[in-house]
């Protein structure tokens, strides 16, 4: 059961509330899409996604990446797999800035939203 206060209630309406996101399962886990591009994944603390901790992994680029962990390793990640391609990861369990995941999830949205477009021409 979910409640008004759980993190992932609470990302889930974010991402779906982006221009044409979807939702599906994948990796065992909620993930969210634009068109053919993923830009979003919940992470839970019970299985080896979420080492511990609730999370959502959003697509990122390198630079990005590394500026937020460098700034703030308290609140992001490098998550397994997909940091390797500039992904970070947002933990959402301990009272998370919320306007920060909210960014972070437009960011990988429209980075998701451009590489699509890019690929069509």
């Amino acid at each position: 059961m979910t409640t008004a206060s759980d993190p992932f209630e609470r990302v889930r309406r974010l991402c779906l509330a982006l221009p044409g996101a979807w939702e599906k399962l994948s990796h065992g886990e909620p993930t969210f899409w634009v068109r053919k591009r993923m830009f979003a994944m919940l992470a839970n603390a019970g299985n080896h996604h979420g080492a511990g901790r609730h999370a959502v992994w959003c697509k990122a680029t390198f630079v990005t990446q590394d500026l937020l962990i460098r700034e703030s390793p308290d609140r992001y990640f490098k998550p397994p797999y997909a940091g390797a391609s500039g992904w970070v990861g947002v933990w959402v369990d301990r009272r998370p800035r919320w306007t920060d995941v909210t960014d972070r999830l437009k960011h990988a949205h429209s980075l998701a939203a451009a590489g699509q477009k890019s690929k069509r021409r």
